[in-house]
């Protein structure tokens, strides 16, 4: 029988995260050595097992949480020891704390037995240094051996060092606490594990978070918590380049991709600029420094583009041929995004000294834009990985089934992605603005490719039922499926008034919003399956983005329905939204459904709560013209709404949204008026 490696299930574990350490453990706490639980740091496992016995047996769970950025608790019962009678009388409080590059646990055996109870606590420990590629790919690493120094476990590989504390006896690779608790008395046992990691290329940054923490008060409770549960997350997830430790990014998701993407990054930082464009200068300067330079087929650099993602090593997946180089350009969406990012920091406020010196970075991406991003010269974005070992898809959805005919057959490349096409109009226009505020040249060239690219689409990618293919394939066929892709193109400025609404209606009919959120892939389409990763799951961000552009087009009524719907799937999953999950219908079980391998926390699935949060109150600031506009979505869909701590030019906003719909702002920075 063939041998056949799945990638392990996340979506019942519990993450406790601080960029770059993360530890993945059952709900009960413990971290067996089995699928992806472990203590990670950077892109390795560096714990297999953490696995706490008392008299050598599991204790009972029955809760956790997660109350902070880096912090878990778990709470579990020994019945067997105590008093017999139907309340269990010794509990145990197990926290876990995760600092960059250390966790730290207190377990605390409580007693209210009417004799003391005697026990004696192990806690299992191994460590195998398990690539992160190998973890994802259902592998592992054979457990290494500890070599116990100054009275501890340590163990070694490379330059990578692991060290275990505590106040406990060595026993093995594992440690040893006899205890006794008084009727009444508490007993805390405390033990730690710190890394060491030379080599990592990312780290945690050193300073205050770059963005504000709002006040929200809202009709919808649950609003409120998304909200409070995304920010703690988006702080855990923090990170900076090593050796450029004062440019801080968001790490993409727990567990397999918390380094640097650019088109994740990108989108957090972007959603995140209501609350300050610091996050947003980082992440512009990182991939600015990364920007491509040559032609490179192995790891896709061309001129001018945006990176993808960036690894210590190669990032090989076993079983499928997927061999990344450590910085790997595979994608065709992060350089128009990077231009759409700047432009819109700039907008917000972000300081000008900051944009002038990024000019020159944005030239250089409109001209990818124009060259080597058009490999054909039909005058549209396309993709095709020509060196067989990296993504085959390369937009968001880049699974290797995710661009499909609506008969379900899969499309060739080079193919030219729907939602790319809007992003390349925006990127275009707002490199015009650029240009042309700061005295540069080019400005009209980018506004007529911009035009010109618009009359393309126009004419090529509308296909029967009335909204734009998918893509185009490589014979310039239309991909005919209908996709939430085509809602990224609203508010980008390539659709007219007309386009807009033809796109919202289609986006409102049940086959495609009847989900938790909005469906990747129309439920009649033959490829529709609500457990696909990109054709039928809802996927957070992919929503929120279509939120955040239905609200600026004008059509807030299906804004409010998919906000509704990602409110209740948040309800579900404990506040913390995944990746993704089933695109099952809302019927079906009256709750979303888990997609079992969602990365959680994910940092544009946090983000997404202050995108709808966005959306609601409806401020669209532009600093270097002075003037701001207040559209929030039509009558209050959500209740009223109070938020307190936006931010525009670094100054501190507040916006009211009453009852009926009416808002109100104070705050504006001088200079910045609101717009009748």
């Amino acid at each position: 029988m063939h041998d056949h490696r799945l990638q392990p299930l996340l979506h019942d574990l519990v993450s406790t995260v601080l960029a770059p350490t993360t530890a993945l453990s059952g709900a009960d706490g413990q971290i067996r050595p089995a699928g992806v639980q472990g203590l990670f740091h950077a892109d390795a496992r560096v714990l297999s097992e953490a696995r706490l016995l008392v008299d050598g047996r599991e204790a009972e769970p029955i809760g956790h949480a997660v109350p902070g950025p880096g912090v878990s608790r778990f709470v579990s019962l020994a019945r067997w020891l105590g008093d017999r009678s139907p309340d269990p009388t010794v509990r145990i409080d197990r926290v876990r704390r995760i600092t960059p590059g250390a966790m730290d646990e207190e377990i605390t055996l409580a007693s209210t037995a009417a004799d003391p109870v005697a026990c004696t606590v192990t806690l299992a420990l191994s460590c195998d240094l398990a690539p992160i590629e190998v973890v994802k790919s259902g592998g592992a690493a054979e457990p290494l051996p500890p070599v116990v120094a100054g009275g501890t476990p340590a163990w070694h590989s490379g330059g990578t060092r692991v060290t275990v504390r505590s106040d406990a006896e060595v026993s093995g690779a594992g440690l040893r606490w006899d205890v006794t608790v008084a009727p009444g008395e508490r007993v805390t046992l405390r033990w730690g594990a710190s890394v060491e990691d030379p080599e990592a290329v990312v780290a945690a940054p050193a300073g205050p978070r770059e963005w504000s923490r709002p006040e929200i008060e809202a009709d919808d409770a649950r609003l409120v918590r998304l909200t409070r549960q995304s920010l703690d997350d988006l702080e855990s997830l923090r990170l900076t380049e090593t050796g450029a430790p004062g440019d801080t990014f968001l790490g993409a998701g727990v567990p397999w991709f918390l380094t640097l993407f650019g088109r994740d990054s990108i989108w957090a930082a972007r959603m995140l600029l209501p609350l300050g464009t610091g996050l947003a200068a980082g992440t512009l300067r990182a991939l600015a420094r990364r920007q491509g330079d040559k032609v490179d087929p192995h790891s896709g650099e061309a001129p001018g583009k945006i990176m993808h993602e960036l690894r210590r090593h190669e990032f090989a997946v076993e079983g499928n041929g997927l061999r990344l180089p450590s910085a790997y350009y595979g994608t065709i969406d992060a350089t128009p995004l990077w231009i759409a990012l700047l432009h819109d920091a700039w907008r917000w406020g972000l300081p000008e000294a900051e944009v002038a010196a990024l000019l020159p970075t944005l030239e250089a991406a409109l001209g990818w834009l124009a060259e080597h991003g058009d490999a054909d010269g039909d005058g549209f974005l396309e993709y095709i990985d020509t060196s067989g070992r990296g993504l085959a898809n390369q937009g968001w959805k880049d699974s290797g089934d995710a661009v499909r005919f609506r008969d379900g057959a899969r499309a060739e490349p080079p193919i030219a992605l729907v939602e790319v096409q809007g992003y390349a109009y925006e990127a275009a226009m707002a490199g015009a603005a650029l240009l042309e505020a700061y005295g540069r040249p080019g400005a009209e060239r980018w506004r007529d490719h911009a035009a010109g690219l618009a009359e393309r689409f126009r004419a090529r990618f509308w296909v029967d039922g009335g909204y734009p293919a998918l893509a185009l394939d490589r014979d310039k066929r239309p991909v005919d499926a209908l996709t939430s892709n085509i809602g990224h193109l609203l508010g980008t400025g390539i659709l007219t008034r007309d386009e807009e609404l033809r796109i919202a209606q289609v986006l409102k009919d049940p086959a495609m919003s009847g989900a938790f959120g909005l469906r990747t892939m129309s439920s009649s389409d033959a490829g529709f399956s609500p457990l696909s990763y990109h054709c039928g799951s809802v996927w957070t961000h992919d929503t929120a983005i279509v939120i955040s552009g239905l609200a600026r087009s004008g059509h807030g009524d299906l804004a409010a329905d998919l906000a509704r719907g990602l409110l209740s799937a948040a309800e579900t999953f404990g506040y913390r939204l995944p990746e993704l999950h089933a695109g099952d219908d809302r019927a079906l079980m009256g709750q979303a459904v888990p997609y079992p391998a969602a990365c959680r926390p994910q940092a544009w699935s946090a983000a997404a709560a202050v995108a709808i949060v966005h959306a609601l109150v409806g401020l669209y600031p532009d600093v270097p013209e002075g003037r701001a506009a207040l559209r929030p979505l039509p009558g209050a869909p959500l209740g009223a709404l109070a938020v307190r701590g936006l931010r525009v030019a670094g100054e501190p906003v507040e916006v009211t949204v009453d009852g009926s719909g009416k808002a109100q702002v104070t705050g504006l920075p001088a200079g910045v008026s609101l717009a009748g």
